[in-house]
């Protein structure tokens, strides 16, 4: 099961993420795994990436893994995402898909502390988004 929840103003293509994650579930053949995504603003993502990160400013995306039958659950903040597109020079779209194929590696375990986790994880992305779905395959960087 799939649960989003838009926390902010900003229309978000609902039915563009749920097919990402299920299409993310069944490229990595997870089965009967319950999953949270929120999106909510910079106010609330700055309380959450201190209390957790130490960081007192928003980020892209927070992933908390599940146990049990719950994957876990990612946590993004729109208005971050919109920056960060303008900022690569990419569509919003592109940018929440890179975003959100990202914390769901890290629901699976995949970690980007090092350079060589980073690197492992955008190669992982990019193959997953190129692999998947037409209605996304032209994400390109």
């Amino acid at each position: 099961m799939i649960e989003i929840n838009n926390k902010t103003k900003a229309k978000i293509d609902i039915k563009l993420i749920k097919k990402i994650t299920e299409d993310f579930f069944s490229y990595y053949k997870i089965k009967n795994k319950e999953l949270s995504i929120a999106f909510i603003g910079d106010a609330v993502m700055s309380r959450l990436n201190k209390q957790y990160r130490g960081k007192d400013k928003p980020t892209d995306i927070l992933s908390f893994r599940g146990e049990g039958d719950e994957l876990g659950e990612i946590i993004i903040d729109y208005a971050q995402i919109k920056r960060q597109a303008k900022k690569y020079s990419k569509s919003v779209k592109e940018e929440l898909i890179f975003i959100l194929v990202h914390g769901l590696l890290h629901l699976i375990g995949y970690e980007d502390e090092t350079e060589n986790g980073k690197r492992k994880m955008k190669k992982l992305g990019k193959e997953f988004i190129f692999h998947t779905s037409s209605e996304y395959k032209q994400f390109k960087n």
